[in-house]
């Protein structure tokens, strides 16, 4: 019994601490949870097209986006973070989770 309420509460944290992380689009986040040391090289290794700044080259390197979406972004231009892209409709929710790890909006200075 000890056992099985160790095992809930343990993933009951694991959700919970999953959540905490999550992207979230809605308040303008633009930076990634941090990464464990053991994702570490595969994360070094990831390209990171910025939105605002990228080429449609650039764009249509990443999975999904063809040459209409990487149009659609370029004229939807300036971002000001990753999420409105599906809140402006630019991509669908299902291509946004394949590509936002691969994408970033760099503030203007």
């Amino acid at each position: 019994m000890k056992r099985i309420l160790f095992a809930l509460s343990a993933i009951l944290a694991l959700g919970i601490a999953s959540a905490a992380f999550a992207d979230d689009a809605a308040n303008g986040s633009t930076t990634a949870p941090a990464k464990h040391a053991m994702h570490h090289h595969a994360a070094a290794a990831k390209m990171h097209v910025d939105l605002n700044a990228a080429s449609k080259e650039d764009l249509m390197k990443l999975p999904g986006v063809d040459d209409a979406t990487a149009d659609k972004i370029i004229a939807a231009r300036p971002f000001k973070n990753r999420g409105e892209l599906t809140s402006k409709s630019i991509v669908t929710k299902d291509l946004y989770a394949k590509i936002r790890g691969s994408i970033m909006v760099k503030k203007a200075s």
